[in-house]
């Protein structure tokens, strides 16, 4: 059995060969919002998202070690999971882009923890920032769900083999839609 000490072996294929196989799995689309110490509000696109817990209710997303918004999100205390609908791209598109006003031209409203909601999301999650761990190149925050709200019976956005795509809404039983 190997020692903690001892180094892995290089993996025997390339990075752009990693990154082509995790584009095989078709992800959500995010924007992920929260405000700095001095109230501005910070977000940018994530496809990184995913559920961690429902008992208690946590959620995680990754942030790469050298993004801009990174030290917000290190000392913020709440941020706002935004999931995307499918006819939301051009929302996607602008939180991806840099030295830009992100959200210049966006309706949101503050959420019961302070961090922007975007409207016409699929849903929000507003979350407690509870955790982050360092792991390779990102960061991976822990987020205790405090209020989610599911808004829209209708396609989210997808990212798949690098590239934003509408997904198919969900077919929901008529007692699950008469529950929301």
């Amino acid at each position: 059995m190997p020692h903690s000490t001892d180094l892995p072996a290089p993996p025997a294929f390339t990075q752009r060969e990693f990154r082509d196989a995790l584009g095989t799995f078709a992800t959500g689309v995010t924007v992920v919002t929260a405000c700095n110490t001095d109230g501005v509000r910070v977000g940018l696109t994530v496809s990184s998202f995913n559920s961690v817990s429902l008992a208690p209710p946590l959620v995680l997303w990754s942030l790469a070690n050298q993004a801009h918004t990174m030290p917000v999100f290190q000392a913020c205390t709440h941020y706002a999971i935004n999931v995307l609908a499918a006819d939301q791209l051009d929302l996607a598109n602008q939180f991806a882009q840099r030295g830009i006003d992100r959200f210049a031209g966006v309706t949101c409203t503050v959420g019961h923890t302070g961090a922007p909601l975007l409207a016409g999301a699929v849903a929000t999650f507003e979350c407690l920032n509870r955790s982050r761990h360092a792991e390779g190149d990102h960061v991976i925050f822990v987020g205790e769900v405090l209020h989610c709200h599911p808004l829209r019976h209708t396609a989210p956005l997808l990212y798949h083999r690098g590239q934003l795509r509408p997904g198919e809404p969900a077919q929901f039983p008529e007692s699950v839609l008469s529950r929301g």
